[in-house]
Formats: C-alpha cells, structure tokens, sequence
C-alpha cells in the first residue's frame, strides 16, 4: 500500500518482558517459557479525540504472526486532528466470526490461509493462538476464541494524524501468561463454554499491550529471508527502522543483526587498538558529527601517511553491493577490513589485532555473547563491524518531514528541488541541473560509478583500476547527497571546499574526456550556465538533506 497525507500504521512487537520474540520460532525463552507460535487478529480500530469522543474507523481487519513477520496493520484517511487514545478488539466482531471465510479474497486479512487461524468445517476464527514448549519436555497450545468476553485493548497515547504516523505496540508474551501455571491449570485451552482458564487469558490479553513510542514515519517490515542464518544462542535480535519511503532492503542472510553483536560491533569502530601504534580507530576517519566523514580533504593514518582519497561518508549502507571510491570492495564485510591493513591508513596485521583483543578484561566474553561461541577471531571481528555498520540510516532531515507534512520547504528550499529533479533541455522547455540522474531517489544516490568531468589525476585512474577497463577512467562512485552539507570537502580527492563550487563545477566546470558520463555529455560545452539565484537555490536545497537525528543522536539510543 502506498502512504500518504493521513495514513496511521500499528506496528506490533512482540516482547518476552523487554526480550524481543521477533526472531519465532522458540528461539527467545524467558523463565524456561520457548514460544513457538504467537498469531492473532485485530479489528475495529478507534481513535480517541481529546474531547473523549471517538473516531471509529470501518473494515479495519489485521492478522499478526510473529513467525511470519507480519506484525503491522495499516489505516488511511485518519485527518489531521489531535488524538489521545487507540482502542482495537483482539479477534474479529461476531458477524465476522460466523460468516462464510470463503468469501474473503486472496491475501485479505481473513482469508484462513493468509491467517492460518480459522476452525475449518466447524466455523470460527481463533482470535488469539500462543504456543510453545516449557521445562524439559512439555508443550502449550492456547486458543482463545468466541466473542463472549470481547477483548477490547485501549491504550493512551497522544498523537497527530494527516501525515503517515506510526505507532510502536508492544505484546508481552509473559503477560499474556500471567497467572498461568501449565501444571495445575493445563496446557492447552480451546475456549470452549466454561472454560475458565480462557476467561483468565482474555483478561490477560487485555493488558498485555503497551504503547512504546510514536513516530511521524512508516517503517518498512524487515523480515528475514528463509535462507538465513538463526540468531547466535542467548542473543537478542536487532529491531531496524527503515521508512516505507525506502526501497526495500536486503540483509546479509548469514549475519542476522542483534543488539549483542551491534554494541559490540560500535566498542569496535571507535577502538584504536585496531591501529599499529593504538592511536586510531575508524571513528577517526568517520566522525559522527560530519556524517561520518572527517572534513580532510585527504584522510591521515595511525603513522602520519596521508591518502589520495578523501574519506566517504557512512550512511544507508545496506542498499550497496561495492564499497571505496573505485568499489574495489564487494561486501561491506571485506570492506571493514580493508582500512585495518592499509599501509595509509591503520596499517595493522589482522593476527595483531585479534591479539590485542584477546588480552582486553572485556573483549572475549563480548565476542562469546555476540555470536554464541568464545575465542576471538577475524570473521566474527568482520561480522560485528558490518552489523554496528548496517544499523547507520540516515531518513529524518528537513526534506524527509516536508515529504510527510510535518515541515515546510522555503521558496528558495522549493527552487532547488525543481532544478534538482528537472533536465536541461532547453530545446523542449526544461532548465533544470540534471543532478537527479545520479543522485535521484530517496537514498540520493544511484550507487553507480560516474565520470563527472573533474580533471583527472595521472596517478588515480578511479575505477578502471579495479575492471582495467578504459571506458571506466576518471569513474567514481556517486555518494548520497544525505548529510552533504557537513560532509565537505567534496568529491574523492577533496577539490572542492564547499557545495558552491560543486555547484560551480556541474554549472560550468566540466570537463569532457571519453569517458564523460551521457548525461553530463549531452550537455552544451558551455554548460549549464546556472543564475545565482539558481545557485543559491541548489545549495539551499541540498542544506535540506541534513539529518540532525542522525549526526547528534540521543546517547541513550546509542
């Protein structure tokens, strides 16, 4: 579905008290408690305005399954009104329950096989499924079901609709469970007439959510590919934001991220003992504060040696598959390594790196912790630095809440995005910069390597270095333009100081060689000749592109 202007999304986490159960299924246990299926239905989703009335919405109908990963439920047309509360049913209103399920269409909520939870010839939906294994040996399987003790959820929580608004939801598993004992009460529950260990449990179900957080943005569902690698033992799993407004992403299916592995993986990046002399991590080269770049135009190493190449920054690393300059790296893992062993930059031996860990009080518990076996070595090193990497997404600047309506650009702001995303083509009525061609999209970046124009350096080829191929001399990757304002200096060698003399280049700098990118060469020779306003109005724009979020974030989410 697409979002717009009013849409309001429930996004449902599953909880073992604060342990994450997103990884189902029975791999998150908690008081010797494995749950293996946690499915349910919502329905009659209503909003509290803070006059006490409520908005209620029609044919609002979710089914959850944590094995699944479908664990958000989306609504539209919500307008742009204060509100204080949610309130939704667990399990569907009677008329639903008693009707036909062969009338609901491929993929809808109610549909028995995109839910798995209807009785079958018998008739009736299981509103609430929870089982799982306890003790040595023992199992649970509980049904709950049948409308006469609704379980009706109200949760305060203060809000603004007319933009797309997400509302984070916990379920605490252990609640749900509280009061059970699998002993005395039984293991399992049908909700059938009389059933008072069915009653108990709705009531349960009743105050086992709880609003965790609001946020003005859709998240896109991450959900693990079937190939992938399960969660190291005793490790919990990583829960990564990333707006609907991305495309999708795709995650190293042999390196789920957990909170365990993305701590370790952080103590790491900001480490010098992983530098000959002690005296520099990669945090030296990527300061936080600059979007992860340095503000040199060549970056320094442990030994004083200067590069030929100016620092990249570090942002929305997961949609790319080749990594430096000249994408000499094909994985961020082996990119993580690279800097380590290079005479310019860290110039450390792996071995002595790994030693030097193993001596710390800390390291090697924290390695065992992260991926659930001890000793200290290069992959699980690899690992828990491209996991801490994974996590850095840049997605709240100023231009991110105008595409929600929660900012407004300036005229000028406004100027700039036009010519931005316009082609020069003035034959046919357009004069724009021709910048969305490699910086188009939401990630502001094509990830491709360019010839920009610049001219070239004799002893840096870009590119062709890594193919041999001629037509790819003078290439470079196209960095994001996210955060580009305090990234400066710019382009892989430094050149410019700042976004006016980019500007100035891609205007009327460029210079043509054969391998030129098309659309740089289509270009009169003259250039674009941009007006000042025209300029200013650019550099306007791209100032939009800062996310403050992500340069200063708050210490505790660190």
């Amino acid at each position: 579905m697409a979002f717009g202007a009013g849409s309001l999304r429930l996004d449902f986490r599953p909880c073992a008290g604060e342990q994450a159960l997103e990884r189902l299924p029975g791999e998150v246990q908690s008081r010797g408690v494995a749950v293996t299926r946690l499915d349910w239905l919502v329905s009659g989703l209503a909003l509290q305005r803070p006059d006490g009335s409520w908005m209620e919405g029609r044919d609002w109908v979710g089914a959850l399954s944590a094995a699944e990963g479908r664990l958000h439920v989306d609504a539209d047309g919500v307008p742009a009104e204060e509100f204080r509360a949610v309130r939704f049913r667990v399990g569907v209103p009677p008329e639903i329950d008693a009707g036909d399920p062969a009338q609901w269409p491929p993929n809808h909520a109610l549909h028995p096989e995109v839910n798995h939870l209807h009785w079958g010839w018998q008739g009736g939906y299981i509103f609430l499924a929870l089982e799982g294994r306890w003790g040595a040996s023992g199992g649970f399987s509980y049904h709950l079901a049948h409308d006469e003790e609704p379980m009706l959820v109200e949760l305060p929580v203060e809000f603004r609709g007319g933009g797309p608004v997400t509302i984070a939801i916990a379920l605490d598993t252990m609640k749900l469970l509280k009061g059970v004992n699998f002993s005395h009460d039984g293991n399992s529950t049908h909700s059938r007439p009389g059933d008072a260990l069915a009653v108990r449990m709705k009531k349960n179900v009743m105050s086992a959510f709880r609003v965790e957080n609001v946020s003005y943005d859709t998240w896109q569902p991450i959900v693990a590919e079937k190939s992938a690698a399960p969660l190291p033992e005793g490790t919990r799993s990583y829960r990564l934001e990333i707006t609907q407004r991305f495309p999708q992403v795709r995650l190293p299916a042999d390196n789920p991220l957990t909170v365990e592995g993305v701590a370790l993986g952080r103590r790491l990046f900001h480490d010098p003992r992983l530098s000959i002399n002690d005296t520099q991590s990669c945090a030296s080269c990527h300061d936080q504060t600059h979007g992860f770049a340095d503000a040199r135009q060549f970056s320094v190493g442990a030994e004083g040696r200067a590069g030929k190449r100016n620092a990249m920054p570090l942002a929305n690393l997961a949609w790319q598959d080749a990594f430096f300059w000249d994408g000499r790296a094909g994985s961020l893992r082996d990119q993580v390594l690279m800097p380590i062993q290079d005479p310019h930059e860290m110039n450390e031996r792996l071995d002595r790196v790994v030693a030097k860990l193993e001596k710390d009080a800390a390291y090697p518990a924290e390695f065992a912790k992260a991926f659930g076996s001890p000793g200290i070595a290069t992959d699980p090193l690899a690992r828990a630095l491209e996991q801490f990497l994974l996590t850095l997404i840049s997605q709240e600047s100023k231009f991110d809440r105008a595409v929600r309506n929660r900012a407004e650009l300036s005229e000028e702001e406004k100027r700039g995005l036009q010519l931005f995303v316009t082609e020069f083509d003035p034959r046919r009525g357009m004069r724009g910069a021709d910048c969305f061609h490699c910086h188009g999209g939401t990630l502001f970046t094509d990830h491709q390597f360019h010839n920009n124009g610049l001219a070239l350096e004799e002893s840096d080829f870009g590119r062709m270095a890594v193919t041999g191929l001629a037509a790819d001399r003078g290439k470079f990757k196209a960095p994001s333009l996210r955060n580009v304002a305090v990234t400066a200096p710019y382009m892989h060698d430094g050149r410019f100081a700042t976004l006016e003399e980019v500007v100035e280049h891609y205007s009327g700098g460029v210079q043509r060689t054969a391998a030129l990118d098309p659309n740089l060469a289509k270009h009169p020779d003259s250039g674009l000749g941009l007006s000042a306003e025209e300029k200013r109005a650019l550099v306007a724009f791209l100032k939009t592109l800062t996310d403050e979020t992500f340069l200063h974030p708050n210490p505790t989410e660190q």
